[in-house]
């Protein structure tokens, strides 16, 4: 009977042991996944600096997208397909003005998700109207009277309305202009208009980390401090019952724009990223933009990097778009 009882006991400290292991993995609540989920997310809109670094007329005209960043679009998602990939793009709908938006339709028929970014590029979280977007602040008459929920509510309706009408598409989910470091933790009434909007899930938190000195390598306290910050970039239900996807450090423009980093940095933080998600399963939802890689990384390395990586991993790691992503988040 003693004999009964050790061994019950045994399993139990076993089983508890085991209990921990998966949820340091995963975070508490979580049951370890089989697999890591990876999406390649682009947002086409234009941006500041880009393609030179006096350039910065595109912080008012974010939707009006050069023929540049429309090629590397066409060819990231060309370059993702052979890996199997699909990529999830967020579309500023201003570019829907545009005489030609083939390109677009090109990757819209080619089987890569389009999400709402909203029309003109606006800060969700603005505390006036004007303050919504420069293009406001330039022309303030184009929002008076509004308060800054009306402005955004109505981009984002009416950037849904243009991806119906000239794509002929709804939206796949929303993704914030910028990222917030707490999402939309602090705006409920946020989450219950994208909710009305139709949306499940939005992508808006940017977990905040190190990325060094301008100009400078990045120290291995910069590694670091990116792959923690990883770790809060998993996707989470608000109470409302909107899904959350964070956005994954680092940024195209955080490392390249605001550091100046070269390549071979952003190729290192990335591979280590990839392999913490591998290890322990996580989501990773790398965040770039067009207009920036085109000319920080115009052969597509980045991209081919995240494809061979999820090709080469033995079955730990598989491609996922953010719709995808979603419907694994667990209901409360």
């Amino acid at each position: 009977m003693e004999s009964l009882v050790s061994d019950r006991r045994r399993f139990l400290r076993a089983a508890g042991a085991a209990a921990v292991t998966a949820m340091n993995v995963c975070g508490a609540g979580s049951t370890l996944k089989p697999t890591a989920q990876i999406a390649i997310t682009l947002d086409l809109e234009m941006s500041a600096q880009y393609p030179t670094r006096e350039m910065l007329e595109w912080n008012f005209q974010k939707g009006n997208l050069d023929e540049a960043t429309k090629r590397y679009s066409v060819g990231a998602a060309r370059v993702a397909a052979q890996y199997g990939a699909k990529i999830h793009f967020f579309c500023v709908a201003r570019v829907l003005e545009q005489p030609k938006v083939s390109w677009l339709k090109r990757i819209i028929e080619a089987g890569h998700p389009v999400g709402n970014h909203t029309y003109d590029h606006v800060n969700l979280k603005a505390a006036t109207a004007q303050q919504t977007q420069f293009r406001f602040q330039r022309s303030p008459w184009l929002v008076a009277g509004k308060s800054p929920n009306d402005v955004v509510r109505e981009n984002i309706r009416l950037a849904t309305h243009a991806m119906k009408q000239r794509l002929g598409i709804m939206p796949a989910g929303f993704r914030t202009p910028g990222g917030f470091s707490n999402g939309l933790d602090d705006r409920e009434d946020l989450q219950q208009m994208l909710l009305d909007e139709g949306f499940k899930w939005v992508s808006s938190r940017y977990p905040p980390h190190k990325s060094g000195i301008a100009r400078q390598p990045p120290g291995e306290d910069v590694y670091r401090s990116i792959l923690n910050a990883q770790q809060a970039a998993q996707p989470y239900r608000y109470p409302t019952g909107l899904v959350e996807i964070p956005m994954s450090p680092i940024s195209d423009v955080t490392g390249f724009r605001s550091k100046y980093w070269k390549r071979e940095y952003f190729l290192k933080a990335v591979g280590q990223i990839l392999d913490q998600c591998f290890e322990r399963r996580e989501v990773f939802d790398f965040i770039a933009h067009p207009s920036c890689l085109v000319v920080e990384d115009p052969d597509f390395e980045i991209i081919r990097l995240i494809c061979e990586r999820v090709r080469d991993s033995d079955g730990r790691a598989e491609f996922g778009t953010l719709d995808q992503i979603a419907a694994r988040v667990p209901e409360r």
